[in-house]
């Protein structure tokens, strides 16, 4: 697998889980990186653990002037810019009748409108470019429903048809938009909380919550931070050059269908 030498990248939700790991699988190809971050504290850390051509950058993706002065900082400092990663992502666990307005609104901002801000803002130095790169990171609650988790999920199905409308939309300059939908993850700090949730609801052990979770994956194990980016790292490759508008399962076949009652 190729990346193309010299990238110059912008990651949002850069300062841990998924956003971290891609960051650092892009620096060892020796792309210039900027970590899009509100966790200062965090972003500071990731920043000089990247160290070379890392920048952090303080912005919340809510908000079209703090996205927009953000990847301004990214093509001010790198020259240009033409990767874009939309990692960033939070969730809540409720049952319908729990869920607030504020609830609701705080995910949709964050999962789907900071998506469309980030790549809007970036867009066309992706496009000048010539070589531009999007993948964004959806969910298999993109794929298919789950219960307390209504505005989670709704943002990651938004996400991927967001997704396919970016990628028509800047094809034509050669640009490819892409995303994966990963399975639950237990190392991100959004895996920590759903576990956290699973041991509290269910009285188990983490190892107990653990194995039941592999167990719902044909291939018998959970998510690694690693899978879902080297997903990511295809996508940015040269080998990806004609793929487009893809959702890619990173779940370890859990979307595959089973006989009920045969095991």
């Amino acid at each position: 697998m190729t990346l193309a030498l010299n990238r110059k990248a912008l990651v949002t939700g850069g300062a841990s889980g998924f956003g971290l790991d891609i960051a650092r699988r892009l620096r060892a190809g020796g792309a210039d990186v900027a970590l899009v971050d509100l966790a200062e504290d965090k972003l500071a850390a990731a920043a000089e653990e990247l160290g070379g051509s890392t920048i952090g950058l303080a912005a919340d993706v809510r908000s079209r002037d703090s996205v927009q002065q953000a990847v301004q900082s990214a093509v001010d400092t790198f020259g240009g810019l033409d990767t874009v990663v939309v990692s960033a992502g939070v969730i809540h666990i409720k049952p319908l009748e729990d869920v607030s307005e504020a609830d609701w609104d705080l995910t949709l901002d964050v999962n789907l409108k900071g998506a469309f801000l980030t790549v809007q803002a970036a867009a066309d130095h992706l496009r000048a470019s010539g070589r531009g790169r999007v993948v964004a990171i959806s969910s298999d609650a993109g794929r298919r429903g789950f219960s307390w988790i209504q505005a989670y999920t709704a943002s990651k199905f938004g996400l991927v048809g967001l997704i396919e409308s970016f990628a028509v939309e800047l094809a034509p300059a050669g640009v490819t938009v892409n995303c994966v939908c990963p399975v639950g993850c237990p190392t991100t700090g959004m895996g920590q909380e759903v576990l956290d949730w699973k041991i509290r609801r269910a009285g188990a052990t983490p190892e107990e919550i653990m194995a039941a979770t592999a167990g719902t994956n044909p291939l018998g194990r959970n998510a690694t931070e690693a899978d879902i980016g080297e997903a990511v790292m295809f996508f940015l490759s040269d080998e990806a050059s004609f793929l487009t508008g893809v959702a890619l399962d990173v779940d370890g076949g859990a979307h595959l269908g089973f006989f009920p009652g045969a095991s």
